[in-house]
């Protein structure tokens, strides 16, 4: 009787062994799998036609969405490609970008869309690629009494990433940039002469949740912050990347230009992405060869 039990209790052993080995191994085959599949590349756009006409160029797309933000994921040159409809302003692309780093793992992120500019010489339909972007919104004022009024002009950047310390902390008086991927400008400049509504140039890619109508106050940030146009999302999109060692890009497109007199176009935003598309394929080509 005892020797039927043992026989019976080391056959499930036995059994549970093999399914845990069975296991173990399914577990590795999957776990190979997903470190061996390319890392996608994501292209960010804010708004709906900022975002679905690079959307509707992938192929295989299937949408996923989280919270208020919406996932197009599909291939471009069979190369995974996912297209983010982040939502304006600065805190839905930060929320946007790290949800997007932690579900998908990017390779990198390119963050596009349109632009106010702020460069004279610029004309709309003219693209900046964000050699650098910064936050010109994150602002320190004056010290002014009840009664001494305000003065914006005065006003000092404020680095918030600069220390730990207090807001009183001297060492966060700068302006912090976020430098552009080399090997994106890289893919983003091999491409431009594809582009013929505009001219592509590098330079300063400026972010803050406000829209600048005043003249003068954009001339003021163009001379502190030496920036080539405003928009609403990149520095967030940029730190965030940053703080995960993502490589980054932004590229805006100049819907209007109040400084030259230069009226808003709708079309810019599908022009925009037309170029971006460009970038991306030169940009897996590049990923493709390493």
């Amino acid at each position: 009787m005892k020797n039927k039990m043992f026989k019976k209790i080391a056959s499930v052993a036995a059994i549970s062994a093999v399914l845990l080995v069975a296991g173990c191994n399914s577990n590795e085959q999957k776990v190979t799998k997903a470190e061996s599949a390319p890392r996608p590349i994501v292209i960010q756009g804010p708004m709906p036609i900022e975002a679905e006409f690079f959307a509707d160029k992938l192929e295989n797309v299937k949408i996923e969405k989280s919270g208020t933000f919406v996932f197009y994921k599909g291939k471009l040159n069979d190369y995974p490609v996912i297209v983010t409809k982040t939502g304006k302003g600065m805190e839905n692309a930060a929320a946007a970008t790290a949800l997007t780093i932690e579900k998908y793992n990017p390779i990198a992120i390119i963050n596009q869309g349109t632009s106010g500019g702020h460069d004279p010489s610029l004309n709309v339909f003219d693209i900046v690629l964000g050699k650098r972007t910064t936050n010109i919104g994150s602002l320190k004022t004056s010290n002014m009494d009840e009664n001494q009024g305000i003065d914006p002009t005065t006003w000092i950047p404020m680095d918030l990433m600069a220390s730990e310390g207090s807001g009183s902390d001297a060492s966060a008086n700068k302006v912090r940039y976020y430098e552009g991927d080399k090997d994106l400008l890289a893919a983003a400049n091999a491409v431009k002469d594809t582009y013929t509504k505009g001219k592509v140039v590098e330079g300063t890619i400026g972010s803050a949740d406000f829209w600048n109508s005043e003249v003068d106050r954009i001339k003021w940030i163009h001379e502190i912050y030496g920036t080539s146009v405003e928009e609403m999302e990149g520095a967030s999109v940029a730190q965030i990347a940053q703080a995960y060692d993502v490589p980054f890009l932004g590229i805006r497109i100049l819907s209007n230009n109040k400084t030259n007199g230069g009226t808003y176009d709708p079309g810019t935003a599908s022009a925009n992405q037309e170029y971006v598309y460009e970038v991306v394929k030169e940009y897996i080509s590049m990923v493709k060869s390493k």
